[in-house]
This record gives structure tokens, C-alpha cells and sequence, in this order.
């Protein structure tokens, strides 16, 4: 007999800064409502004026 939840079956979100769907995480379980951002990076960009980031090194 399977143990857990099936990932399927977890709650989702979508990321307002790309726009991917992201499931619950364990470390979220308490936080839930508050997370926004699907990671660090969609935060920082987020927070960071389109015109004010560096060029990205190529």
C-alpha cells in the first residue's frame, strides 16, 4: 500500500512572474497562504524595475 500523497493531489499556485504552476511543499506547510513567487529568482525579479537589471553575461 503506497504511502504519502500523490503529487496530483497537492495544492497549486501559479507564479505571477512566469506564470508556472507550482505545488505545496513540506518546508511551505506553514506558510502556505503567504507564498507568492514559485522560487527566489521570480522573487528577485519581481521586486527588481525591468529597466534597472544588469544585461545578462553571455
Amino acid at each position: 500500500m503506497p504511502r504519502g500523497t500523490a503529487k496530483r493531489d497537492l495544492p497549486t499556485k501559479v507564479c505571477p512572474h512566469c506564470g508556472r504552476p507550482f505545488a505545496w511543499r513540506k518546508k511551505w506547510a506553514r506558510d502556505w497562504d503567504n507564498v507568492i513567487y514559485c522560487s527566489q529568482r521570480c522573487r528577485g525579479a519581481a521586486r527588481t524595475p525591468r529597466g534597472d537589471r544588469p544585461a545578462m553575461a553571455r
